[in-house]
């Protein structure tokens, strides 16, 4: 068996117009298909960009991780998305109002990087 390539990654958020809003119209995600699953309490929005595609799974009743933002819990520690120009995207997080850590290095590669956070305070990532 060979694992070539993600297909996509599936995220559980509480709130359907700020998850909407934070990857859809801040981030630039392009909705690609909404599925409303009464029967099972959710609703699945696919958003892309490029070859990456997000399954958000709108869940208002699922059970908060614990001490999130904490990326130390076990499973997924965080999300991270390749840019160009981490300095950039900062500066447009602060425009979008975007909560977000300090520019910082990557401790073995030197690439400047930084940690921010979705609505639900899911860890997310911006590397060069």
């Amino acid at each position: 068996m060979k694992l070539t390539k993600t297909d996509h990654i599936a995220l559980i958020v509480s709130d359907y117009y700020a998850a909407k809003e934070f990857y859809v119209d801040k981030l630039g995600f392009e909705l690609l298909s909404q599925h409303d699953r009464p029967e099972r309490g959710d609703i699945i929005l696919n958003v892309g960009q490029g070859d990456l595609v997000l399954e958000l799974f709108v869940k208002p009743t699922a059970p908060k991780r614990p001490q999130l933002p904490q990326p130390e819990n076990q499973g997924l520690r965080h999300l991270a998305f390749k840019v160009s120009d981490v300095a950039a995207c900062l500066a447009e997080f602060d425009r979008l109002k975007i909560k977000h850590e300090p520019l910082r290095y990557d401790d073995y590669n030197g690439k400047k990087m930084a940690f921010f956070f979705d609505p639900d305070g899911q860890p997310l990532e911006i590397h060069e």
